[in-house]
């Protein structure tokens, strides 16, 4: 028996984990909200069933049964279950959000996803493919890196060599979802403050791609690359409108850059709140229209950020904002997340077409986002699909929808 197979499945998990782990009672609570539940109804992938398989591994494979029996061998069809099963979660953090005893799921799956890239189970499908595009592009989607910022950065937008304000556009945002960063830069630019950005052989992932994949090794040296650059250009506040950005920044960079960050992070509807706050925006067109706002799973549940986004909407003269049954940190999610769409589409699409029908229902003339990766299953889903809500409607990002009323 190999020394892979025998490893303890506990190494991947911090103690709070392994409390956590321990801490499930299968109520069932959060089966109401998970994403994958709601349009597979397959029990077999549900964060009960994954956590009660983890916690076989690793009674399996712990030091006293190692010691005591010399180790007990994991079935190879339970383990490639498993691993879909974790992989096709979209780690939206729905089900932590209801957990009765507070396991912090959204922290958790990743951790279970690296342990099964560690034994070569993980990930699946396409996801394997982000750390050879990383490295040759500079982005999970292997684009050129010269076109980043060449399809979508207005001429117009002056962008600063150096300065205290910096803006990192993302990958999704640059090659996935280009009128929404097209908005964030021209929002910075209508605000007066100087702001500086990376070339675009220089913005390099951000790195989420690889740590929700559990595909670690890249890591370090995306981040210590991106810090140091923009600590060199002067950036004392870093700007990004992407969810999956601004939490990995926040929350994982530090670990990897080995000390605290030079400069702080702050979503773009935070920024964009604190500029109308200041004088610096202001909106000087109605908009006759009925908006819903979609809350992002990262901007909500992973940031804590909700309000900022609804106060930015409610300055726009003449908008009526309606909300979803389920909103802010309860908000469902996209089903684009954990880069499970990139393996799992059906899902993806069923899960945002739900959105759909609920914002066509309530009669929304427009569906506002603010996150890249819902903005680009968001296209995908509508294709050819004509909906149970009574209707089609219109897709806009928040800054994008603000650059027509400025």
């Amino acid at each position: 028996m190999s020394r892979l197979e025998t490893a303890s499945f506990s190494r991947c998990l911090s103690g709070g984990q392994l409390l956590e782990m321990d801490a499930c009672t299968r109520c069932g609570e959060c089966l109401k909200y998970c994403p994958v539940q709601e349009v597979t109804g397959d029990r077999s992938v549900s964060p009960p069933e994954k956590i009660r398989n983890f916690r076989e591994f690793m009674k399996k494979t712990g030091v006293l049964r190692r010691w005591l029996f010399g180790g007990g061998r994991i079935d190879e069809r339970l383990l490639q279950d498993f691993t879909k099963a974790v992989f096709e979660c979209t780690t939206c953090g729905a089900c932590g959000q209801s957990c009765t005893v507070g396991i912090h799921t959204q922290r958790l799956w990743p951790m279970l996803r690296r342990e099964m890239v560690k034994r070569g189970l993980g990930p699946v499908g396409p996801q394997k493919d982000a750390p050879e595009a990383v490295s040759r592009t500079g982005n999970p989607y292997g684009r050129p890196a010269g076109e980043r910022f060449s399809t979508w950065l207005p001429p117009e937008v002056k962008v600063a060599a150096s300065a205290k304000l910096g803006y990192y556009a993302g990958c999704t945002g640059a090659y996935e979802a280009r009128p929404m960063v097209r908005g964030d830069v021209l929002a910075l630019s209508r605000a007066g403050e100087p702001f500086t950005m990376l070339f675009a052989e220089e913005e390099v992932c951000c790195g989420f791609p690889l740590f929700i994949t559990g595909q670690f090794e890249l890591l370090e040296g995306l981040v210590k690359r991106l810090v140091e650059a923009y600590a060199a250009r002067g950036v004392e506040t870093l700007v990004c409108s992407c969810p999956c950005c601004v939490n990995m920044i926040s929350k994982d960079w530090p670990a990897f850059y080995g000390r605290k960050l030079p400069f702080g992070i702050r979503h773009i509807s935070q920024h964009i709140e604190w500029a109308f706050a200041e004088g610096r925006l202001s909106v000087t067109r109605t908009l006759d229209e009925r908006l819903i706002y979609h809350d992002p799973c990262y901007l909500s549940r992973g940031i804590g950020i909700t309000e900022e986004p609804r106060k930015i909407l409610s300055r726009i003269p003449g908008a009526r904002l309606l909300e979803f049954d389920r909103n802010r940190q309860n908000s469902r999610c996209c089903g684009a997340g954990g880069a499970a769409r990139k393996v799992f589409s059906e899902n993806a699409l069923a899960i945002f077409r739900l959105a759909i029908d609920e914002a066509c229902r309530k009669e929304a003339d427009r569906l506002v986002l603010g996150c890249p990766a819902c903005y680009s299953i968001a296209g995908a889903a509508l294709e050819g699909y004509k909906g149970t809500g009574g209707g089609r409607i219109g897709i806009v990002d928040m800054v994008e929808l603000l650059s027509e009323v400025f």
